[in-house]
């Protein structure tokens, strides 16, 4: 009996990494989204393609797949959970708790004596597995399952139409070996590690730090594409200084050296640079209330470096850029733009969109950041 893996979310990165990763190690890989569409496209297509752009570009063949409507053949997910072996997520953090539940009635209806339930969030988020973990447990207590958290990293820039995915040559997966008590699952591309947190840190304060910074102070510029803004010199002066301030705190909290994390950055802007990965600052910078957040990719890093006494004014820098984010299609924009058009006191707004409280040694240049948008 073959493989299978039951995978929530058959967007593009679902498609071209998680899915392309599970089905290169063999699985039998299921979707199940609510997209109709994109389930009917799955359903009547029995293959597509992931084009692997950059450095080694190959095109891959992903075939013998299922796709379910999470919605409408909910009982029919449940099922394939229940015979799965692994069970992974690329939903968006805020959408996991809906996930939880479908997930809790398939560990119900497993087979006691089956192998325990391997369960991989696969989001831009720091514990993003966990928090699908206690969304389960209030509905299975004592569920016959690993959850394991990871970081990944594989830039995919917007694409139209079709189930094909351009996606870069690089990735980066990597999981937590800690909740395996015998050996880890095989699954192609997946680096095991017993402390994940300096992994994840790295690729959201450099990766993630940069790509919104570009966006954000490309947009302000007027740059519509990512790769033109980081072609001038004077952004990419300014994405440079944001990363020489998180690589202060990697290097100080995690023990890389200097040259180590010089590396990643000069990879991190070639990547994101690629004149082949056609992304836009607008793209890019979309959910700036989330990007804006407590532990996210500026107040996360410019908070640490605070408290330790260093600075984090090119930070400060990119969150004032972040402000000026309005863009009528995104949601978030929508509501950001709001707030800062409610005429609420700028220490109210700097708490409020960042999480930091009064008395954190962040706080008082927050609230210049915020009066600076407020007086414009």
């Amino acid at each position: 009996m073959s493989r299978s893996a039951v995978h929530f979310g058959a967007g593009n990165i679902g498609r071209g990494f998680v899915a392309q990763f599970l089905h290169e190690s063999g699985y039998e890989v299921v979707f199940a989204d609510v997209n109709e569409e994109l389930i009917g496209a799955l359903q009547a297509q029995p293959s597509y393609l992931v084009h692997e752009i950059g450095e080694g570009a190959v095109d891959k063949v992903v075939d013998g797949y299922r796709a379910l409507n999470s919605r409408s053949q909910e009982s029919d997910v449940v099922a394939a959970i229940a015979e799965a072996e692994v069970v992974t997520t690329a939903v968006g953090a805020r959408i996991l708790p809906f996930v939880a539940p479908v997930i809790a009635q398939g560990l119900a209806l497993r087979d006691p004596d089956a192998a325990p339930l391997v369960v991989i969030a696969c989001e831009n988020a720091i514990g993003g597995t966990d928090i699908l973990a206690a969304e389960v447990r209030k509905l299975n207590a004592e569920p016959s399952a690993i959850f394991a958290n990871c970081a990944i990293d594989r830039i995919v820039p917007e694409q139209h139409g079709g189930l094909d995915v351009t996606i870069e040559s690089f990735h980066e997966w990597v999981v937590d070996r800690t909740p395996f008590p015998g050996a880890t699952p095989d699954i192609h591309g997946v680096t095991w590690v017993d402390d994940l947190r300096p992994f994840i840190e790295r690729k959201l304060f450099t990766v993630n730090t940069a790509h919104a910074a570009a966006a954000y102070h490309g947009l302000d510029r007027g740059w519509t594409r990512i790769r033109e803004a980081l072609a001038t010199p004077e952004l990419q002066a300014e994405v440079r200084a944001v990363l020489a301030e998180t690589k202060a705190l990697l290097v100080a909290k995690h023990g890389f050296s200097d040259d180590e994390q010089q590396a990643y950055i000069e990879k991190t802007l070639k990547r994101i640079s690629n004149p082949e990965l056609p992304d836009t600052c607008e793209r890019v910078g979309r959910g700036p209330l989330r990007k804006l957040s407590r532990h996210e990719r500026f107040i996360g890093p410019a908070a640490e470096l605070a408290e330790r006494g260093l600075p984090a004014w090119d930070l400060l820098n990119a969150v004032g850029a972040a402000l000026r984010f309005d863009v009528p299609e995104d949601a978030e924009s929508v509501e950001l733009q709001a707030l800062l058009s409610s005429g609420r006191p700028a220490a109210e707004l700097a708490r409020e969109i960042t999480g930091i409280e009064p008395g954190h040694p962040l706080f008082d240049s927050l609230v210049e950041v915020v009066q600076l948008r407020l007086d414009r």
